[in-house]
């Protein structure tokens, strides 16, 4: 009974989930209009089985890059098709993989959308990174055998309590078809909760922390400095803001400032849609500003005192060349926190607020080791960004700390592959004479 009302409430939203999507991209996001027909389920068709990865955005799609690479040179002949939500998601994934992934938005959950889109894409394999549960998606590829990796999975208790009163729309799904790689053993048992069958969980850990930096990144971040004018200022970089946090951050630079502490910032928010109201913001509050997107190679005016990150794929250039960073989606309540890993994978002293809850394991697990500081509000973001700005010792220490943590913690994408490799024994994998 549940399914069938699922699928009436699909038929009734659909056209308004279109119509969102034509504003979207009439709005300025022309992305989102070329890639509705792909929401719809259509596309080019595949001569032949696929491996598909699912990542909902453009976090996701960096995670996935090193487990597409891993693919993409263990069955070379075998297509891979990439599907993301979002916009950025999509642009992000070009821009790392080119031609050689088949990059599409995932269909809508309606039954049409999603057997056009399986009958176009052809998976052998469906992996799903993180966090995306579909109903529709997900009784389809049971229906055609096609094996259901959730890689990387990770769910939290909100989400569990969500599902949980729509557990028959899973049904026999989750309990005999789909496989849980999971982060932690918090996130196997809140899988084993929504019922999936024990036997079908296991850990793995987080592809985040297998993620391989550009060796370019250093010279990147450089530059940036370079550009902005200041090479020997001390830069705070808070990555993936919204409002509230941009605004703890400006204040917290304009007090340290009139203490003597000469810090400039970086400020990246989390959605693109956001880069024109920050802009204005800072030009109505009087902020010496330069965007990301004007900024020119050679130096600017050292009276520059923040940089507006409004570009795309450069947080972690941003993030290479800082000395203290704040982890936005944190000091907010209704959004659970961003990715802490990558400022600490580059040494860099990290902070972020108390509403973690989408990777509470992680967060906690870098407390623990000395490597994150945890901050309840903007008084206590303050007093630690000034205590870190005035001990080099300090800050030195706690960046060692996160990258140790980091490099302990790699090995998720060897188990995983370990996990996926008697799913895909009907792909051809690369012969011995090609390996050599």
């Amino acid at each position: 009974m549940m399914r069938f009302f699922y699928r009436v409430l699909l038929v009734a939203v659909l056209p308004f989930a279109f119509a969102l999507f034509v504003v979207r991209g009439l709005r300025g996001n022309p992305g989102e209009l070329r890639g509705l027909s792909q929401r719809l389920g259509f596309g080019a068709r595949h001569a032949a089985k696929t491996i598909w990865i699912h990542s909902v955005s453009v976090g996701e799609v960096q995670a996935s890059a090193a487990l597409v690479r891993a693919l993409r040179n263990r069955y070379p002949d075998v297509p891979i098709t990439l599907t993301t939500t979002t916009g950025t998601g999509a642009a992000r994934a070009r821009e790392l993989f080119g031609d050689v992934v088949d990059v599409r938005f995932l269909p809508f959950d309606s039954s049409g959308c999603v057997r056009r889109f399986l009958d176009r894409v052809q998976p052998r394999i469906a992996i799903i990174i993180e966090k995306e549960l579909w109903p529709n998606l997900f009784g389809e590829c049971a229906a055609r055998g096609i094996p259901l990796v959730l890689a990387s999975a990770t769910i939290s208790a909100r989400t569990v309590d969500r599902w949980r009163m729509f557990a028959p729309l899973f049904g026999e799904v989750f309990e005999h078809s789909v496989i849980v790689a999971a982060q932690s053993e918090i996130d196997a048992d809140r899988f084993r909760q929504l019922g999936v069958a024990a036997s079908r969980v296991q850990v793995v850990g987080n592809l985040k922390f297998d993620r391989i930096e550009s060796p370019q990144l250093s010279g990147q971040g450089a530059a940036l400095r370079t550009a902005c004018g200041w090479p020997q200022r001390l830069l705070l970089v808070g990555g993936s803001t919204y409002e509230l946090e941009e605004s703890v951050l400006l204040d917290t630079q304009r007090r340290l400032r009139a203490e003597g502490i000469d810090i400039a910032l970086v400020l990246a928010p989390r959605h693109p849609s956001r880069f024109e109201a920050v802009a204005a913001h800072l030009k109505a509050t009087g902020v010496a500003f330069v965007r990301r997107s004007s900024l020119s190679p050679t130096p600017s005016d050292a009276s520059v005192d923040v940089l507006l990150l409004d570009t795309l794929g450069e947080l972690m250039s941003a993030y290479a060349t800082a000395d203290l960073a704040f982890v936005g989606g944190s000091l907010v309540s209704d959004v659970g926190g961003h990715n802490v890993i990558e400022p600490a994978a580059l040494a860099v002293a990290t902070l972020t607020g108390p509403h973690g809850y989408n990777s509470p394991d992680i967060t906690g697990a870098l407390e623990a080791a000395g490597a994150l500081a945890i901050v309840a509000d903007a008084e206590e973001l303050f007093s630690q960004v000034r205590t870190l700005a005035t001990h080099d010792e300090e800050r030195v220490r706690r960046g060692a700390l996160g990258r140790a943590f980091v490099e302990e913690n790699r090995g998720t994408l060897a188990r995983l592959l370990a996990r996926l490799e008697p799913l895909m024994a009907e792909l051809p994998p690369r012969s011995s004479t090609a390996s050599r």
